[in-house]
């Protein structure tokens, strides 16, 4: 199969060779400090996109035939253009694809370049990972946002962090300005807003030493994940729903899968089935490249 590189971008860069759907030699990350997650939020749209073609050059044999490159970014992603990313608010309207495509080009690869959702990519990872490439893979990503990527790709935002789970004006914590979404409740930004006296970690560790508080809030944070995926069941029919992200360990699935049994009840839609994917950037990595081999064939 041809050589393709993904490149993945939310609170850090990762960029691999892929090859077969299998990662060939070393990932490359920026910022190299894997605690580093606010590394990104500072740098223009412009640097971004340099950054980009500076790891996949580092990735790239002199010489190497490269089909296409993938790149999965967080936002609205349409045509190679982000129309608007809430968590990285620098890249709204940014040209990626063009723009790594120039900055490529003027460095001696001349590569097809395509822009993905990041959640997106992770879904076609699972699928070319797990030879599911002819199933409907759907997944819900965990961290400073909450995303949902779904292969294969269908035309539309799909903002799923983005989803109204509640009719409470308070709840307005969403990065997007939104009230009572998903991501307002469930991300990582999110909570530290609405707890500023607790971390995340924090929040789930009092809750299970028995804090009223924070038990009442890790109970409407697995209502939302349930309402989520239940809204889904219902639009697009059972499945295999995935959860995975960097704060995945905060899911119990033990309790999702009992508010999803409150929430699903007309017997057609009841043979879905829910798994937990540990945090793997390789996927991500893996999708974007498998993507952009399959747009551009």
């Amino acid at each position: 199969m041809a050589k393709t590189v993904g490149v993945t971008m939310s609170e850090r860069v990762v960029a691999g060779l892929i090859e077969d759907h299998k990662i060939v030699g070393d990932l490359r990350h920026y910022p190299e400090n894997v605690d580093d997650t606010e590394g990104l939020i500072e740098l223009p749209a412009d640097a971004l996109c340099e950054l980009i073609c500076k790891c996949v050059l580092q990735l790239v044999p002199s010489g190497a035939d490269i089909a296409a490159v993938g790149v999965a970014m967080p936002g609205i992603v349409k045509d190679g253009v982000i129309e608007d990313s809430p968590n990285l608010q620098q890249l709204k309207g940014a040209h990626v694809a063009d723009n790594v495509r120039a900055g490529l080009k003027a460095r001696g690869l001349n590569s097809k370049v395509s822009v993905f959702n990041d959640a997106d990519a992770i879904a076609a990872g699972v699928a070319a990972t797990r030879k599911q490439l002819d199933r409907l893979v759907r997944v819900w990503t965990i961290g400073n946002g909450i995303g949902y990527g779904r292969f294969p790709y269908a035309e539309g935002p799909w903002e799923g962090g983005h989803m109204v789970v509640t009719l409470d004006p308070k709840e307005n914590y969403c990065g997007c300005g939104g009230k009572g979404h998903m991501e307002g409740i469930m991300g990582h930004r999110a909570m530290r807003l609405r707890f500023l006296d607790l971390e995340p970690d924090e929040i789930f560790a009092a809750a299970k030493k028995g804090d009223r508080r924070c038990v009442e809030f890790v109970e409407l944070w697995h209502r939302a994940l349930a309402a989520t995926t239940a809204s889904q069941i219902h639009l697009e029919g059972p499945g295999r729903f995935y959860y995975t992200g960097r704060d995945i360990q905060r899911l119990d699935l033990t309790r999702l899968k009992a508010y999803l049994y409150e929430m699903v009840k007309m017997s057609p839609l009841q043979s879905y089935t829910v798994e937990v994917l540990p945090e793997d950037s390789t996927v991500a990595v893996i999708g974007a490249g498998a993507a952009a081999e399959m747009v551009n064939k």
